[in-house]
């Protein structure tokens, strides 16, 4: 709603901040356009090492200081210094952006930030902003670490300590847990940045969560004491849901180059659903033995695949394998990135191998792929305890005991579990399109998801006419 007064014209503004990473900046943009399809003002606050790397018409972008604008966290060299630093320094340039809007037709409204970033909150109430925290993970993980936060849950967890019992989640094995639980000495600024989630939620004007009610209903209901979450998800892009944002297919953000259409290509060679498409996302880096464990079992199964590999991590694969993936792409077709969302939209794509991050979880959940989850660290062995036995769209791979990773023969029974026509793998492939039909409900008019954001976008335009009308 627009309100004009002496000629003035006054818009609910919402300014959305992400962590600097991949992985939250795509939800956080996604859910900046999907405000603005709602004619709200929306603007993205990203730091000066991210800011070219975003890119949606409908969104404003506006840079903010993490003191490393020459090369955000790589520059850094430390997780503790990094979260310090992009506390002093973004607090202090978000103040200034806030300050500068003022005196716009548009001010900020609303902050609405990624839950690792609770001091936004505090700089959001210092200037009489409203506020309120974006989870990125699961609901399932929220619980996990809000009873953590909560002293419901003591660390480190042990194996005689499971199976861990969180209201309406699964009994969790040690194997099913964030990773870092049974060791929290190991990455201690990422344990704090989890748990300060939870530092200042009282004083927050709303809470949204990147998932949606049919998805995990009965965790958001066992966490309804304190976590009165708005389910927004999935933030996919609209062209693969609703398509109701017009051109929507892409987030509108990438920290890597992309590549030509020559993965789509390839892709077009291939029968429907006979492609393994392997990515383990932008931050996963996997041991050399069990590269080349992955590498020959793609090789061993007979499938076809498309395997996104890093630049970094290509030295990594057995010479034999990249020879016969470079020579002759018949089989298989190593790249090192593609547009993700394309590739698992494309009818050859009958598999997703995944390291079940929640984007990725959520992307395949949308798109209706069966997964085979090769989870590593945190979030991800949650997320595989999901896809494998509760929402029953895939398997999750069996690490070795005796190598700590996944080897080439579970590889290749994986695959055949959920490429082939057997009673597992048809049971995955219709659990798949029956969630692909739920999320798509959840975002679509008149879905949950959807009436939870229209009920957000009228009490924030109710706000802005009721402070035009003061102002005034």
């Amino acid at each position: 709603m627009e309100v004009v007064e002496n000629q003035k014209i006054y818009k609910a503004h919402v300014l959305v901040l992400p962590y600097p990473s991949q992985g939250h900046i795509n939800p956080l943009l996604q859910f900046a356009k999907t405000l603005a399809s709602k004619g709200l003002k929306a603007t993205l606050a990203t730091t000066h090492y991210t800011l070219s790397s975003i890119s949606a018409p409908s969104v404003a972008v506006e840079p903010i200081s993490d003191g490393f604008d020459g090369g955000g966290f790589a520059q850094a060299r430390s997780e503790e210094l990094f979260l310090e630093s992009f506390k002093s320094n973004g607090s202090r340039t978000l103040t200034q952006l806030i300050k500068k809007h003022q005196k716009t037709n548009n001010p900020i409204t609303c902050i609405v930030y990624d839950s690792f970033l609770p001091w936004a909150l505090e700089v959001a109430k210092e200037n009489g902003i409203l506020g309120g925290p974006f989870f990125t993970n699961s609901a399932a993980v929220t619980a996990v670490f809000g009873r953590i936060y909560g002293g419901r849950l003591k660390l480190p967890v042990r194996v005689e300590d499971c199976p861990v019992v969180v209201p309406g989640v699964p009994a969790l094995n040690l194997e099913d847990l964030p990773s870092f639980l049974n060791a929290p000495e190991s990455y201690p600024a990422y344990l704090r940045m989890k748990l300060n989630q939870f530092s200042n939620l009282e004083e927050a004007d709303w809470i949204f969560s990147n998932t949606f009610q049919s998805l995990e209903s009965e965790v958001v209901k066992g966490m309804s004491e304190q976590w009165h979450a708005k389910l927004i998800g999935p933030m996919v892009p609209s062209a693969y849901l609703d398509g109701r944002i017009g051109g929507d297919k892409g987030y509108g953000a990438s920290l890597w180059k992309p590549l030509d259409d020559g993965c789509t290509r390839w892709l077009e060679t291939k029968p429907r659903n006979s492609v393994v498409y392997v990515s383990f996302g932008s931050m996963v880096s996997l041991a050399q033995q069990e590269m080349e464990e992955i590498a020959w079992g793609l090789l061993e199964s007979g499938f076809n695949f498309l395997w996104v590999v890093k630049d970094s991590e290509r030295h990594k694969l057995p010479k034999g394998f990249l020879d016969l993936t470079t020579q002759n792409q018949e089989k298989g077709m190593i790249v090192s990135w593609c547009n993700q969302l394309e590739m698992l939209a494309h009818d050859s794509v009958g598999c997703f191998v995944t390291h079940c991050g929640w984007n990725s979880t959520l992307e395949g959940l949308s798109l209706g792929v069966p997964m085979v989850g090769v989870p590593k660290w945190a979030d991800q062995l949650t997320d595989a305890k999901f896809i494998a036995d509760v929402w029953r769209v895939g398997v999750r791979a069996k690490v070795d005991g005796g190598i700590g990773m996944v080897k080439r023969e579970e590889v290749v029974l994986c695959l055949n579990e959920v490429m082939n026509e057997g009673e597992r793998g048809l049971e995955i492939k219709k659990n798949a399109r029956k969630w692909r039909e739920l999320a798509k409900e959840a975002i679509s008019e008149g879905g949950s998801s959807d009436k939870t954001i229209d009920e957000f976008v009228v009490s924030l335009k109710n706000v802005c006419k009721r402070q035009d009308v003061y102002s005034c």
